[in-house]
């Protein structure tokens, strides 16, 4: 595994290092000359959010980041205000914004929920997926298994994003995809944050597998019962991993 000190790195970054590695991130970013300010500013702290180029329990300027966006302070301010109903930073007045920690008890809460939506999800797609759709899940799969090859555990963790997501798209259930996507942010953060804390994903691949051999074999009632256990046990590892971080 890689050396474990990239959330000490985190922590130890001064905020204008964290403002350089924002700027460099926004140059690596698509879609964005298309969009008006506000929804601009709103993409762009939101993904540097959620990928840890804003860590959590940092506090900024909202003067400095506007700055570094190269706009005004007032669509900034508004991205920060919708940002703060998502529960991703709390606005503190006279003094900027604070990116919200990762705490274990939010967590725990979060997987709770998730582990009986996405077994609901799972068990949804199993009756709308076919063969084709189905390959796609296969295809994630063999890329995570080449992540893991190159202990590329960042690249690992967007594609396991992606494994879940495609089977809660294919469960034709808008409303269950908008609950999920609440939490989607949280979850993939806490993976990030805590990936060279915990052991190698190798499990999640094997039940990565059985998820899509039941699906295959249109076992609705087994691929619920995998998916709830996996994420059950991701849960505890992630949970240990976020323990021994704050430890």
């Amino acid at each position: 595994m890689k050396e474990r000190n990239e959330n000490t790195s985190l922590h130890s970054l001064t905020n204008e290092q964290i403002l350089h590695n924002l700027s460099v991130f926004i140059s690596k970013m698509d879609d964005l000359d298309e969009m008006r300010f506000p929804q601009k500013a709103y993409t762009i702290i939101k993904k540097a959010v959620r990928n840890l180029i804003l860590p959590p329990g940092k506090t900024f300027l909202e003067r400095e980041v506007a700055e570094t966006l190269e706009m005004s302070r007032t669509p900034v301010r508004e991205a920060l205000v919708r940002l703060e109903m998502e529960d991703a930073l709390q606005i503190i007045p006279r003094r900027g914004f604070f990116i919200e920690p990762i705490e274990r008890n939010d967590l725990s809460d979060i997987y709770q929920m998730v582990a009986a939506l996405d077994g609901l999800a799972i068990e949804l797609s199993t009756d709308y997926m076919n063969d084709e759709e189905v390959s796609k899940l296969d295809a994630l799969i063999n890329s995570q298994e080449e992540a893991l090859e190159k202990e590329d555990f960042e690249e690992w963790a967007i594609l396991d994003d992606e494994f879940h997501n495609t089977i809660i798209k294919f469960s034709k259930n808008d409303n269950l995809n908008k609950v999920i996507e609440n939490y989607t942010d949280k979850l993939y953060k806490a993976r990030l944050y805590t990936i060279n804390y915990r052991p190698s994903p190798a499990m999640s691949i094997v039940e990565h597998k059985a998820m899509v051999a039941c699906i295959r074999a249109k076992d609705k009632k087994a691929a619920k019962m995998v998916m709830e256990s996996h994420r059950k046990r991701a849960q505890q590892e992630i949970l240990n991993a976020l323990d021994e971080i704050n430890n």
